[in-house]
């Protein structure tokens, strides 16, 4: 049973990133952590690797409709890449010196999405609209993003879409509909990466991944059928209150108090 609630919770992450652009691992996680009483380090790995099914199959059909930045996704996943390396070292040694550490972490991170999409959900109700096919910026500035983004993936498990798109909307100006294939597209090579070391870490549940991200590849299908039914701004207001309970959360777990 818990493994049809585990493709259940999948779902509904994947359903998430297709309606609102924002990676499913930012609702596994928490579910994982809080809901199935998996530890932290284990959640973050399980979480990581689930993030590769759905950022390949949400990456694969953005590529179809040449939704993505090709030349930006080199260089903000060669940054990436060097970011991940060095944030799943840190989290190995964290976890294995079972520093609470993680916890904390996660709670600040989680502020991000939190405050995201409460802005955009109450007080802005149109995103900025970039124009063309690229993202603008230079290489050297998208690499060091990309590394910034990557060692957040490597430490805490985050695939990165919860920071990738806004940042490259609102630093670089990207249009947003290139900026959401180009981010998966970035998500899938951190992920096989972070998602990877972990495994060989022995903090993946290999089973609960792969039921995660089965649903979520089935979640992400249906959420980019029925966007238009939906008032993205509601959605985001909804998903703000949410991600600043889980971050409140973290952070109160760190200092030993229960909510």
């Amino acid at each position: 049973m818990m493994y049809f609630a585990l493709v259940a919770v999948g779902i509904l992450a994947g359903l998430l990133g297709g309606l609102i652009g924002t990676g499913g691992c930012s609702v596994m996680l928490p579910i994982l952590h809080f809901g199935f009483g998996v530890g932290t380090p284990t959640a973050i790995g399980t979480t990581l690797f689930a993030v590769i099914f759905t950022a390949a199959s949400g990456a694969w059909g953005h590529f179809a409709k040449r939704n993505l930045d090709a030349r930006a996704a080199f260089w903000l996943g060669g940054g990436g890449l060097l970011g991940v390396l060095l944030g799943s070292w840190v989290f190995g040694y964290a976890a294995k010196a079972h520093l609470p550490v993680l916890d904390l972490v996660l709670g600040v991170l989680f502020l991000w999405p939190a405050t995201r999409m409460l802005w955009e959900g109450l007080l802005r109700r149109t995103a900025p609209k970039g124009e063309g096919t690229q993202i603008p910026g230079g290489r050297v500035a998208k690499f060091i993003f990309g590394s910034i983004i990557g060692i957040a993936t490597g430490v805490v498990g985050l695939g990165g879409g919860y920071a990738l798109v806004p940042g490259l909307i609102y630093l670089f100006g990207a249009p947003v509909y290139v900026t959401m294939g180009t981010s998966l597209a970035v998500m899938v090579p951190m992920a096989l990466v972070g998602g990877g070391i972990k495994l060989v870490q022995g903090f993946v549940d290999l089973p609960a991944g792969i039921a995660l991200g089965a649903g979520a590849v089935v979640g992400a299908q249906l959420g980019a059928r029925v966007i238009k039914r939906f008032r993205p701004a509601t959605l985001k207001a909804i998903f703000g209150v949410y991600f600043l309970y889980v971050s409140l959360k973290y952070i109160l777990v760190y200092f030993g108090i229960q909510v």
